[in-house]
């Protein structure tokens, strides 16, 4: 029997499988898509190759390519960007790690505290949440972002809105910075030379500017996989995880099976109490079944791949909340043309950011080209305004919302993307019931029925549609302030990224799934430990860095509560994920 069989090694998984191998227990780890263990053999640059939803190799599939992807049903228009694979979704994503807004949780008390998502905060305060962030950041590591040309002409905007530049990792109100990342900084010849010779490891180190942020990152060329420049968790917790032995004293290196999907989690009834008692996987490629006993199970598959297993697994959802609550962050472009250099889009994807608790936040984001297109044609409001399905309406931009084409398309890239700056819009969402994930009645897959996601589009709550318009106001008078000639919004269609609470952990067992340890209230020694288990949508800010200290926090309460240890967050230091010891530990392994 194992002491802890986690399901996913995405963004959250690795973390509880990192700690908990680092204090000697015997995990296993089970990732339905593949490895990537040689991302230089197995990955491109090229966006097509990476993005694409069907064939892509960030794509929701199994391992073998030729096989088709995993179908989901969204009933409503809508994209629910899923992939599969160890680092999950932290594999394509630009390294942000700013942390929630103080605001989220359950002790906040300053006179803006009814502007917040108040019937469901953490039911912990944010006090108690802090170490536990200082903890990843320390880990990962969180560093400020290398920036140019794009983030001085964000900043410059910034200045004329009248806010103060933030100096503290906690948002305490209004405020612009540099992101926080985890993407390391540029060493050696890194960032100042485009010669291959000189990027290789070690005469480069960290982010070599190479421009691929979104694409996963198997640079500086020749570095160990740890060293990496970005921290998904394939580039940090997981070769952490496997090589506990070699960095914690009395550490056990996890055993990871990729390519294994988890088709059920079993339980049976002890002490009057139902109780997780272990997990059925399946073998993508032979179809072969394992059975695996375990004390604690931990499911880490994600907002949409948690209540479908937990369906498929006969569970009870006493309070109907398993799959409810699935949240997003409403997302918008704000793009200004300019007439000066702004910048091109290499280097770290999202350098800087403006935060506006309780509303939302802005970042700067230098698109690579294809993705630059993609974000700047999918409109809710079709070609400037002439869908009613969307916004189409005026405000501080230039003309209607909407995608811009013809003459003004000419126009709008004739100076190439070095004369664009794209904001990003993120707000805070209310955590609403309605968005669900349920099973479909359409045909089982092999692994057996299949999630159908029902989401409300458009048809937010007042405050959600309120967060969205504030902010893009404040992106536009950004973009004005910072001397674009013109000023576009996009009105972006549906597209689910940043998907949160599906599994909620809160503070009333009328709409939460977990307690206060993130352990489900229905099944004892069932654990969650993704954004799934995340009580809000934070107010705004990316979801990772809390996801991971939320698990850190969960790792402690296993262990305390399931193998009788104590915590260990505020007693001892971290250990960094770039630290030689792994690095020569890979080395032997091969990895």
């Amino acid at each position: 029997m194992r002491d802890v069989i986690i399901i996913g090694a995405g963004g959250g998984g690795p973390v509880v499988a990192k700690e908990l191998a680092a204090k000697g227990l015997d995990v296993l780890l089970l990732e339905a898509g593949p490895r990537h263990a040689d991302p230089r053999e197995q990955w491109t640059s090229f966006e097509n190759d990476a993005n694409n939803p069907l064939s892509g190799y960030f794509r929701l599939g199994p391992e073998d390519r030729s096989r088709p992807a995993w179908f989901r049903e969204w009933s409503q228009n809508s994209f629910v960007w899923q992939l599969s694979g160890v680092g999950g979704t932290t594999q394509h994503f630009y390294g942000n790690y700013p942390r929630a807004y103080p605001g989220v949780f359950n002790d906040y008390d300053k006179p803006d505290r009814a502007e917040y998502d108040v019937n469901h905060r953490f039911p912990f305060s944010y006090g108690e949440m802090v170490p536990y962030f200082e903890w990843v950041e320390a880990t990962a590591p969180v560093m400020t972002a290398a920036m140019g040309a794009k983030e001085q002409t964000f900043f410059r905007g910034c200045e004329t809105l009248g806010l103060p530049v933030q100096t503290t990792k906690t948002t305490l109100g209004p405020s612009y910075r540099p992101q926080e990342n985890a993407v390391l900084q540029p060493g050696g010849n890194a960032g100042r030379t485009t010669d291959r010779n000189l990027l290789t490891y070690p005469q480069a180190t960290g982010c070599t500017h190479c421009g691929y942020c979104f694409q996963g990152c198997m640079r500086p060329i020749g570095a160990p996989r740890n060293q990496f420049a970005k921290r998904s968790t394939d580039n940090s917790y997981v070769p952490m995880a496997l090589t506990a032995d070699a960095w914690a004293s009395g550490g056990r290196p996890v055993e990871l099976i990729a390519d294994a999907y988890v088709t059920r989690i079993h339980a049976e009834s002890r002490g009057g109490a139902l109780t997780a008692t272990g997990v059925t996987w399946r073998e993508n490629e032979s179809g072969a079944e394992h059975r695996e006993q375990a004390k604690v199970v931990v499911m880490a598959g994600g907002c949409t791949e948690n209540p479908r297993l937990w369906f498929n697994s006969g569970l009870p959802n006493p309070n109907d909340w398993v799959g409810r609550g699935y949240t997003d962050h409403f997302f918008d472009w704000v793009v200004g043309s300019m007439d000066d250099y702004t910048g091109n889009p290499k280097g770290v994807g999202s350098a800087a950011r403006l935060d506006f608790p309780p509303y939302g936040g802005l970042e700067n984001v230098g698109l690579p080209p294809a993705l630059n297109a993609f974000a700047t044609t999918l409109s809710d409001s079709g070609i400037r305004g002439q869908y009613t399905n969307g916004r189409g309406a005026t405000g501080p931009w230039d003309g209607p919302a909407g995608r811009v084409i013809g003459p003004e398309f000419k126009e709008l890239i004739s100076g190439g993307l070095d004369r664009l700056l794209s904001v990003l819009v993120i707000t805070d969402d209310d955590v609403e019931p309605d968005n669900r994930v349920t099973l479909s009645a359409l045909p089982a897959d092999e692994n057996g029925p299949i999630p159908k996601v029902t989401f409300r589009q458009r048809n937010r709550t007042a405050r959600t549609n309120r967060n969205r318009e504030f902010m893009a106001r404040k992106a536009a008078e950004l973009l004005r302030g910072a001397g674009a000639k013109k000023v576009y919004r996009i009105d972006w269609a549906p597209l689910i990224l940043h998907v949160q609470s599906s599994m909620r952990m809160g503070e009333s067992e009328r709409n939460s799934v977990l307690d206060t340890n993130a352990e489900a209230r229905a099944v004892k020694r069932l654990f969650i430990a993704d954004n799934s288990a995340l009580a809000n949508a934070l107010g705004g800010p990316n979801p990772t860095l809390t996801t991971q200290a939320l698990a850190t926090r969960t790792a402690e309460k296993i262990f305390q509560r399931y193998f009788g240890g104590d915590p260990w967050v505020r007693e001892e230091s971290p250990v960094v994920s770039t630290d030689s010891r792994i690095s020569t530990r890979l080395g032997e392994l091969g990895l």
